[in-house]
């Protein structure tokens, strides 16, 4: 059975950065594009960046130039660096397989403000 922990989120300010890591496990992680994906109050969850199983990246136009998504194999374990943040990044932030399984983590919650 799948399990998908994040962690790595916190509050910063407009302009910071962090680093969301995810690690996975029961599954086969190596053969599956993996993704960020990010749900604002309000809103519903949608994907902001994908690493394919050959670490092919590709980004939602509102983060691009700004988040990075990289993984490890070996951890089974996808990153998420996040570089001028700002306040519309504010979310919960969860990662998932590329389509994405039922299951979902509880996700790392990313707060932006001065």
């Amino acid at each position: 059975q799948v399990q998908l922990v994040e962690s790595g989120g916190g509050l910063v300010q407009p302009g910071g950065s962090l680093r969301l890591s995810c690690a996975a496990s029961g599954t086969n992680f190596r053969l599956y594009a993996m993704g960020w994906y990010r749900q604002a109050p309000g809103n519903q969850r949608h994907l902001v960046a994908t690493i394919t199983s050959l670490n092919r990246s590709n980004y939602t136009d509102s983060v691009k130039g700004r988040f990075t998504i990289s993984r490890d194999n070996a951890k089974k374990t996808v990153y998420l660096q996040m570089n001028s943040l700002k306040p519309e990044d504010t979310a919960v932030y969860y990662c998932n397989r590329v389509p994405a399984w039922d299951y979902w983590g509880q996700g790392a919650q990313v707060t932006v403000s001065s």
